[in-house]
């Protein structure tokens, strides 16, 4: 499961329609505004994706001059890419050296072929 945080910004005379037409909808669901027109919404999805899309229909409402992600946590993903990490053999074995100083770590644009 995903979930992401949005600020949703429209005019102040607009956050009422806004407002309703968000807790109509079933892309998002609807916590805090405030007078300036700035509105706090969270998107859940299975992914990316489908939080992309929620994001875009969001975006799509009239009177919305913005809707950005200000906050994401993939919780399926990042298991995926954590399990990943943990079974690649590519990775510098210094990366996992219990060893390893931090200042003695120099980067070059590229981890991969550093070489200590």
């Amino acid at each position: 499961m995903n979930i992401s945080g949005i600020l949703v910004q429209t005019k102040p005379e607009h956050t009422e329609s806004v407002i309703k037409k968000i807790k109509q909808s079933n892309c998002c669901e609807y916590h805090i505004h405030d007078e300036k027109g700035r509105i706090i919404v969270t998107i859940e999805g299975e992914n990316t994706e489908e939080e992309i899309k929620k994001l875009k229909i969001l975006q799509s409402f009239d009177n919305i001059i913005s809707a950005d992600m200000m906050y994401a946590y993939s919780e399926d993903e990042l298991d995926g890419l954590r399990e990943n990490l943990n079974n690649n053999n590519n990775l510098p074995e210094w990366l996992n050296d219990p060893d390893a100083k931090p200042e003695d770590i120099r980067y070059n644009g590229d981890l991969k072929r550093k070489i200590f």
